[in-house]
């Protein structure tokens, strides 16, 4: 059986929700830096999170591929943008990250986000 993404996602979500009540100061912290990190400047916050996407995928951060993707996804991007940033990865990380752009590809599937017509 195939580990569904969106259960994965939601499990990461649950522990990490524990540990920041277990630790509310290193969480306070932490949850200040994305926030500046991430909003609009030069780049969008939208090729930001697709920045780190494929840093996810080229790292093989399970957790971090699928909130990356989710946070795009928020901000608006596309299909196509999601798969060349995927290309991207794949360019820098080889069969790795080809590997992990697989749950891109799921998590699209799973969401009904992906547009399959050219299938």
């Amino acid at each position: 059986m195939i580990e569904s993404q969106v259960e994965l996602k939601q499990s990461i979500a649950n522990g990490f929700e524990l540990y920041k009540k277990l630790m509310p100061e290193i969480a306070a912290a932490y949850d200040e830096l994305p926030a500046e990190t991430y909003k609009d400047g030069a780049l969008t916050g939208k090729e930001k999170r697709l920045m780190a996407m494929v840093a996810a995928l080229v790292g093989r951060c399970r957790a971090c591929i699928i909130y990356q993707l989710d946070y795009a996804i928020e901000l608006g991007a596309t299909q196509d943008e999601i798969l060349e940033a995927c290309a991207v990865a794949i360019s820098l990380g080889g069969t790795m990250a080809a590997g992990e752009v697989t749950r891109v590809m799921h998590y699209l599937d799973e969401t009904d986000l992906l547009n399959n017509q050219n299938v």
